[in-house]
């Protein structure tokens, strides 16, 4: 993994803030674009997933956890992916699933619990960490990888 060549962090005061956070980010996306999201259980990720697939113009009727699908995908403004990798063990299981073929496809993905299987991601990525500070607030660490990733993080977090 290349180095990080930019790092933001910001504070979300409540799960709206958090899903504003993503709405912001979703506006910004162009295809190509690869994030991660590390976070336990109740860190905000939905939140911020269903608010980046509001930026990118998803009905909000069709945003769903792919839990059990592990990769769904979402037509918008872009072709969205919106994979989560909580009960996949390792790259050969994910590898059977399709999901790299999804990687450079012409659409951007959004992948959850991306410290499940770090060898996901392609060489340039955003990762947010999503970490919980307060009962309703959020610490969103974000890193890119990558000058694309870094462009989209100085604009989305300037």
């Amino acid at each position: 993994m290349s180095p990080s060549t930019l790092t933001r962090t910001v504070r979300s005061a409540s799960p709206e803030e958090t899903h504003r956070l993503g709405v912001r980010l979703g506006e910004l996306l162009q295809p190509g674009d690869f994030i991660g999201l590390i976070g336990d259980l109740g860190a905000g990720k939905t939140h911020l997933v269903r608010g980046v697939a509001e930026g990118a113009q998803v009905p909000r009727s069709e945003v769903a956890s792919p839990t059990f699908a592990i990769v769904y995908p979402y037509s918008g403004r872009i072709p969205l992916y919106h994979a989560d990798l909580y009960r996949i063990a390792d790259e050969d299981e994910l590898y059977a699933t399709g999901f790299f073929d999804l990687v450079g496809s012409g659409g951007a993905v959004l992948v959850e619990w991306l410290d499940r299987v770090p060898g996901a991601a392609p060489r340039e990525f955003l990762r947010v960490t999503l970490r919980p500070t307060e009962e309703e607030a959020r610490e969103l660490q974000a890193e890119a990888f990558g000058a694309r990733p870094a462009a989209l993080l100085a604009a989305w977090l300037p």
